[in-house]
């Protein structure tokens, strides 16, 4: 029975694979047909053509992203139906139903069936796929008639099989063992913040991002031309996790660190805890804005002004009259600057007409001349940028930390000691914690080109003019590509963005990256935990209809400017307008290894979400008490039993960041060219990282090198907590100094 069941199975998905390649020759033949065709016809013919082209794109590009493990399973239903449920829907010319997207609401039972409650159907049957083969099957039978004798009501094989599995480097998705409490949280509406609080190992960053799939394709009017922003801890983490969401069918969300939302900017992490702490505060608004005004100066005195040896005189009250109408437009510093200008312009050049007319000199048939005069003069132009500065965000800020004079006006709430920890050379990179006081430095200054307002009205005309051509196409198009059964994945936004005149043409994700003002429909955070309010302030202005998920563990929290709850992280920027959900079962890390990172975190009275582990390890934490400067010599011997114990599977080490260098060299000396560092080098056979790049990562063994270390100044027990719930195996702590408690029974 079992064989014939196999046989079937293979049959099945042979013909599954058999039409993906089917579709996929479709569209390269006709992508290479529009191609061919010319640019001939009306502007209308143009975008019929461009719009064809870009649906065949995108359609080729999600095809071409599914192969790995297409299909992964299959429900009986009382109907008498099979419904095979994979990454993307696939259907015959005729659009009789082969498989079903996983986020189509009729998949939803895959997940959310039980012996209990069974929805409807008698078998969840799991397809366990080698390349494009299946290799095995399982099955869940939640109708006790289907029962032989002997045979159990539901197994857990595929669940464990994965769980089992050695790390890669990569993150996998887990569209085909996706739990019910997960299923639940991914399909949760889409309208406002949604919190989703899970421990080590509960699968957050999965369901992350399994959510934004699930979003945009639920959701695809919405969230297609404005997009999902989906930001993680770090650049690293971002490589860890960017291949699943294309094989999950979605290849348009925008996926950044932190330290690249401001265009241009690639910041780097802030080495001082300190420096963090403060930049992220909320006080850093008044600050900011503080150092925009005061960049808006009154002259102490009058200023003698030479045009065309003519002297004028500039005073203060001018200065003073036309800096407060030009603060009266409500624009920001650069755009108000204009009106500034203008009337000061007005003013001088009026002053010079009346010398003129009083001296008698010159032709009294046309003053025209004299305002070019006035604003070619140099001493004019000196005048007006002293007491009103075009200025960029990342100038502004460069002078606020390297002059102490400029600080301490803008900062007066700060202490001393606060504003000597922000003072640093006016060429030092950008850091992370800069980056959203550069945005709101932008936010304030606004578009240093004075021509930026006209230049964006053309922009605006011609997307409006590209827009409804866009539509008519789309209507003349509709018939057709119903008949594909592709209508609806090609949006008149899409198309007026496509044909707009570019120098080069940009995704949706793209121009997103590209323009600080874009606004998403969605954002998904993960690691939120770590955001400093200032943090907060940027995403949300990203933001502005406050659609969000959240993922993150408030007992990980290790930057001194993260939130110690989700309240006081949340209520500043959306009140109480958010829903907590709590993941409770942990996937990854063995019971053993989960428990002694519970009772440490707990000893040092941080609460912890205490998700239950689904199975037991092979092994206890390992300790390994050494005296202190041994801990390298002491790693070294190590390492090769750490590598037999995981077989080939990926191993970290992680220390404190001080030590990391030191760590890495060593290792680097006796593996050789088996060793990464960071989690760029995932693909090793031994990272060595600190605390902060494990983050969100994870391996099938761990060794931790002064396991006390980790807990820094601050005290927090976030860093060792990642640190020791990161293996899928196995943990060895190396200790020269008393361990932390609670890490032993």
């Amino acid at each position: 029975m079992h064989d014939a069941e196999l046989a079937h199975e293979r049959d099945y998905v042979a013909g599954l694979y058999a039409r993906l390649d089917e579709l996929r020759q479709q569209k390269m033949a006709q992508l290479a047909q529009v191609r061919r065709s010319t640019a001939m016809g009306s502007h209308q013919n143009r975008s019929e053509r461009d719009a064809f082209a870009a649906l065949y794109e995108d359609r080729l590009a999600q095809l071409n992203a599914v192969d790995d493990r297409l299909v992964f399973g299959r429900l009986d239903l009382d109907s008498g139906e099979e419904r095979y449920i994979g990454r993307i829907g696939l259907s015959t010319d005729d659009l009789r139903q082969l498989m079903v997207d996983w986020r189509a609401p009729e998949a939803g039972t895959f997940y959310q069936a039980t012996a209990f409650e069974r929805q409807g159907v008698r078998r969840r049957r799991h397809l366990i796929l080698n390349g494009r083969a299946v290799r095995a099957i399982e099955d869940d039978v939640l109708d006790p008639d289907m029962l032989a004798d002997g045979q159990s009501l539901q197994g857990e094989g595929a669940l464990l099989a994965a769980l089992n599995s050695k790390r890669t480097g990569r993150m996998s998705d887990i569209v085909g063992t996706i739990q019910a409490e997960q299923d639940r949280i991914i399909r949760s509406p889409l309208a406002g913040a949604l919190v989703v609080q899970g421990g080590p190992g509960t699968g957050k960053t999965a369901v992350a991002l399994h959510r934004a799939a699930y979003l945009l394709y639920t959701h695809r009017e919405r969230l297609k031309s404005a997009g999902v922003l989906l930001v993680g801890p770090s650049s690293s983490f971002m490589r860890y996790i960017e291949r699943v969401l294309p094989s999950l069918g979605e290849t348009g969300v925008v996926m950044t660190s932190l330290g690249r939302l401001m265009p241009g900017i690639k910041a780097v992490p802030e080495e001082h805890a300190a420096v963090a702490d403060i930049k992220g505060r909320l006080a850093m608004v008044d600050i900011i804005a503080r150092a925009v005004a005061n960049r808006q100066r009154i002259p102490a005195e009058n200023r003698r002004l030479q045009v065309e040896g003519t002297t004028l005189i500039l005073t203060p009250r001018q200065v003073r009259r036309a800096r407060d109408r030009a603060r009266a437009t409500g624009k920001p510093h650069n755009e108000a600057r204009i009106t500034f200008v203008k009337i000061l312009l007005r003013e001088l050049t009026d002053e010079l007409t009346e010398h003129i007319e009083s001296s008698g000199a010159g032709n009294t048939a046309d003053r025209a001349y004299l305002a070019e005069d006035v604003r070619q003069s140099r001493d004019v132009r000196i005048a007006l940028n002293l007491a009103w500065m075009p200025m960029t965000a990342e100038k502004l800020l460069a002078e606020l930390f390297s002059k102490p004079a400029v600080l301490a006006a803008a900062a007066p709430e700060l202490t001393e000691a606060e504003r000597e920890l922000l003072l640093r050379s006016p060429d030092a990179p950008w850091t992370e914690a800069d980056v959203p006081l550069l945005d709101e430095a932008a936010e304030l200054l606004g578009e240093q080109d004075a021509s930026g307002g006209r230049d964006q009205a053309a922009r605006d005309a011609e997307r409006r003019r590209n827009l409804a051509n866009a539509e008519r196409a789309i209507q003349n198009m509709h018939q057709t590509m119903a008949d594909s059964g592709v209508d609806g994945m090609l949006t008149a936004e899409d198309l007026a963005e496509h044909n707009a005149v570019q120098d080069e043409q940009l995704t949706t994700a793209e121009r997103a990256l590209t323009d600080r003002t874009w606004a998403f429909g969605h954002v998904v955070v993960d690691e939120a935990q770590e955001l400093s309010a200032m943090q907060w302030r940027l995403l949300v202005r990203r933001c502005p209809v406050k659609s969000f998920t959240i993922v993150g563990d408030i007992a990980q929290t290790s930057s001194i400017a993260g939130a110690t709850s989700w309240q006081q992280a949340l209520a500043p920027f959306m009140g109480n307008r958010w829903q907590l959900e709590e993941l409770t079962v942990n996937y990854r890390t063995p019971a053993q290894i989960a428990e002694a990172a519970a009772r440490m975190a707990n000893a040092a009275g941080q609460v912890v979400s205490a998700p239950k582990a689904v199975r037991e390890g092979r092994w206890d934490p390992i300790i390994d008490r050494i005296e202190p400067g041994n801990a390298i010599s002491r790693l070294l011997e190590v390492l090769p039993e750490e590598l037999a114990a995981v077989d080939g599977g990926l191993l970290a080490v992680i220390t404190h960041h001080s030590q990391l260098r030191e760590a890495t060299q060593a290792v680097r000396g006796v593996f050789g060219a088996r060793v990464g560092t960071g989690a760029g080098s995932l693909e090793q056979d031994i990272v060595v990282m600190d605390a902060r790049e494990a983050k969100g990562l994870e391996f099938d063994g761990v060794v931790i090198v002064e396991p006390a270390a980790l807990l820094g100044d601050t005290g927090r027990v976030g860093d060792l907590y990642v640190a020791m719930t990161r293996p899928t195996q196995r943990l060895r702590l190396i200790s020269s100094s008393e361990l932390p408690v609670g890490i032993e029974k």
